[in-house]
Parts: C-alpha cells; sequence; structure tokens
C-alpha cells in the first residue's frame, strides 16, 4: 500500500499525456475536407499574459483544443475561438484573471470582406494586358503564375524564370531571377520569399509589389537596386496557399501527406536543418508547427536549400516574409542567443524599420526572433545565416499589429507591399556599400 500514491501519480500521469496527445491529434489541421471551411461566430482574441501562470492557462486551452494561437509576444496571445468554445473560454479567462479584448468578433465576415469575387472588369482586364493581376484584391495561385509567365516573356531582358522544383501536389516551384544592370561589377545576390504559411497571403503579395516595381519602375530606381540580382519566389507553399483560397482560409501548413495514419501538412518553417526539431517545434503532426518527419523533409525545404547551396557565397541578404506583427527579426530563432555579429545585423534591421516608417508611417520592431517573439526551431532564417552562411537573414513580420491579423483587408496591400519595398531597397543600398564578406 506504500507504493500507491505512486501507482496513482503514475495513472494520472499516464492519463493526463494521452489526453494531451488526442488534443494534439483532434485539433490539428489534420483531413481534407469535402466543403469548403466557414468560421460563422468564430472570433479572436488578444489576452494579456504577463507572467507564467496566466501563460500556462493559455497552454492548457490549446491543450484542451478549446483555441488556436494565432499571434504570441512577451505581453499578450491572440488566440482564435470557435463559437461553441466561447463561454468555456470566456468563463475560463475570467476566472483566471486574464484580461482580453475581442479584436475580430466574428471570423468569415471578416473573410467575406477580403476577398469579394471578381467581377466582369478585373476579367475584362486580364484580356487587355495579359494578366488580371492588381493590388486591389489577393490573387489565386493561377492568376499569379499567369503574371508571371506574363513578365518572363515580355521582359526576358530583365528577368528569368527557373522552376527549382516540384510541391507535393507536383506545383512548380518558381524562381524569379532579377537581373542586376548589365554594366554592374561585383554582382551580389538577395534571396526572397513569401508565402511559406499558407494563411499569410499579404507576404504573397507584397513579394509581388516587389517583383512589380523591379521590373516596370527599373528605370527609376536607385543605383544600388540595379546592381543586386534578386532571386524571388513569391509562393514557396503553393499547395497550402491554393488549398487556403478554395477550402481552408486559416490553413498553415504544407499539404504533404506522410502516412494513412497522419495528419496533412508539416510547417515549412520548423523544417530546415539548423537545430531541426528543437524549442518552438512539434512532433505531432497535426500541429500547427509540425516539424516534418526529418529536417528538409519537405520538398519546398530541398528545393530551395539545393538552388541557394549551388552557390551560396554570392547571397548576401535573405528575406523571408511573414504575416503578422510589424516585426523585423533576426536569428537565432531556435534559442534566446544572438549571432557573434548581432550587433550590425540589428543596425541594419534598424535602418529597414526606418525606411518603412518614412514610406508608410508605419513601426516596426526589430530584435531577435526568441526574445521578442518565442523559439522556434528548423526556421528557414536560422538556416540561412547558420548554414548557408548569409549574413543578413531576416524574418519579416508584415502588417497588422493584431487588429485584423491574418485576414488584412485588400486597402491595405498597396501600403504593405509599399513597406516590402522598403526594406528590401535598404537592404540591398548597405548590401552594396560594404565589402564583399559573409559571416
Amino acid at each position: 500500500m506504500d507504493g500507491s500514491p505512486r501507482v496513482l501519480y503514475c495513472v494520472l500521469t499516464l492519463l493526463a499525456l494521452i489526453t494531451f496527445t488526442i488534443c494534439l491529434e483532434n485539433n490539428g489541421q489534420q483531413r481534407d475536407v469535402d466543403e469548403k471551411v466557414t468560421y460563422n461566430g468564430d472570433q479572436v482574441f488578444r489576452v494579456e499574459t504577463v507572467n507564467s501562470k496566466q501563460r500556462k492557462k493559455i497552454k492548457e486551452l490549446e491543450n484542451q483544443g478549446l483555441i488556436e494561437k494565432w499571434f504570441t509576444n512577451s505581453t499578450s496571445v491572440d488566440i482564435m475561438v470557435k463559437k461553441e468554445n466561447s463561454e468555456i473560454v470566456k468563463n475560463t479567462l475570467n476566472n483566471g484573471s486574464l484580461l482580453f479584448d475581442v479584436f475580430i468578433d466574428d471570423i468569415q465576415r471578416a473573410i467575406d470582406v477580403e476577398n469579394p469575387p471578381i467581377n466582369e472588369d478585373e476579367s475584362e482586364l486580364s484580356g487587355r494586358q495579359g494578366h488580371n493581376l492588381t493590388f486591389e484584391r489577393y490573387h489565386k495561385i493561377h492568376d499569379i503564375y499567369k503574371y508571371i509567365d506574363y513578365l518572363s516573356q515580355e521582359y526576358p531582358d530583365i528577368l528569368e524564370i527557373e522552376t527549382i522544383g516540384k510541391s507535393y501536389e507536383n506545383v512548380s516551384l518558381r524562381v524569379i531571377r532579377i537581373k542586376p544592370d548589365k554594366n554592374a561589377t561585383d554582382i551580389k545576390a538577395i534571396w526572397i520569399d513569401g508565402g511559406i504559411h499558407a494563411r499569410e497571403w499579404i507576404a504573397v503579395s507584397s513579394v509581388l509589389y516587389l517583383i512589380n516595381e523591379l521590373v516596370y519602375n527599373r528605370d527609376s530606381l536607385e543605383s544600388h537596386m540595379n546592381n543586386i540580382e534578386f532571386h524571388i519566389i513569391p509562393i514557396l507553399n503553393p499547395d497550402g496557399y491554393k488549398y487556403s483560397h478554395e477550402k481552408e482560409r486559416l490553413w498553415r501548413k504544407n499539404r504533404n501527406k506522410q502516412s494513412a495514419n497522419s495528419c496533412i501538412g508539416a510547417d515549412l518553417n520548423r523544417n530546415w536543418d539548423y537545430h531541426w526539431g528543437e524549442s518552438g517545434s512539434s512532433k505531432y503532426s497535426c500541429a500547427e508547427i509540425y516539424k516534418g518527419v526529418k529536417a528538409s523533409s519537405e520538398r519546398e525545404t530541398q528545393a530551395v536549400v539545393k538552388y541557394i547551396m549551388k552557390n551560396p557565397n554570392k547571397f548576401k541578404g535573405f528575406l523571408t516574409f511573414h504575416s503578422y506583427g510589424q516585426y523585423i527579426l533576426y536569428p537565432w530563432g531556435y534559442a534566446k542567443r544572438v549571432p557573434s555579429d548581432h550587433k550590425e545585423v540589428h543596425r541594419v534591421g534598424l535602418a529597414m524599420a526606418a525606411a518603412i516608417k518614412k514610406a508608410t508611417s508605419n513601426e516596426y520592431t526589430v530584435g531577435n526572433s526568441a526574445t521578442l517573439l518565442y523559439p522556434a526551431a528548423g526556421a528557414s532564417d536560422d538556416w540561412a545565416k547558420g548554414v548557408a552562411k548569409i549574413k543578413y537573414s531576416y524574418t519579416v513580420e508584415l502588417k497588422d499589429t493584431g487588429k485584423y491579423g491574418f485576414i488584412l483587408p485588400p486597402s491595405e496591400i498597396l501600403s504593405t507591399g509599399k513597406e516590402a519595398f522598403a526594406a528590401v531597397s535598404t537592404l540591398a543600398n548597405e548590401i552594396s556599400s560594404e565589402n564583399n564578406n559573409n559571416v
């Protein structure tokens, strides 16, 4: 009988672990859906979490499958709450003395406003100019690839397209290489990507805006922009992006299914082979931060690694665009540590933030990603810095700071694109003006 309390403790611990695992497996993005997912009555709360006890309470709600975290930093967390869970979540927050505000009252209503159907005028636009891409709406992948094809046909002297691989659903991963000026010497390159997380549509649109400026306004660009060779992939997760348009707006991962019993998708920003599988990633296939079965297991990751590592020394900058929060983040993400040259990397980050503020008056916070936000091992910017040795490696979290979150209205596309362009131009200027050295 002396061991009975210990036995009881072990049984309770095992039951808790089983419950936790079941919640993870049922709360993730695990299967295809036949009908388009709707979010009628679902809401987003911003909860103040200033101490460990409050953060633990949020984690408990998450483990129970009652909430989904959208965004978190050291003082608050944005949580998505389904309509049927609203009362129990509110009661739990109130009973735990956690202060919260409703940021999005009805997610589906916000989605309906975000991207209305294409009208006849826009359809006619495609016939007149060879594509229908504008910066007044979020476009599907077919329209985006048609735009890319159009640019490559009309401006072969400025850019060329290279397919660097295929996604799980056999969609081409297409890199746009913007050529430097013919008279440029000591050519340096910058890698830019968007859409690694499917639901972050503004990242895709902002990278497209950048391409548009580099092509259509080439003659008016500052000289440092024409001295850089840009390697740009606007949609790094085409399968997930397509699925977020057609079936499930808030889908995050790619669409790979590892086995018959696993959930669909890996988080492509936890799959890179640098401190893979450490803090801030998950081994559960249904988790939104699922790391994949092994480092660089995903086709999208493999394609970029192979492409950059063909000639890593020429890449002096690496920018991956995400949303949301308005941050310019630099490694390391796997832990609250900084690289040896962090003062210089921070200085350039501050210059990028200053350029954004000058362009649109919006403020971006600069700093180490694990410290400002949370640990995220296996992220692409850590790989770029730690393996490819690209000195200026950043994750840019675009607008906004939470009012709309992932569902940013189309009226914000143009100004957000200008912010992305300001950041890229500043980085290009820094790289163009310094000596050719790497970390």
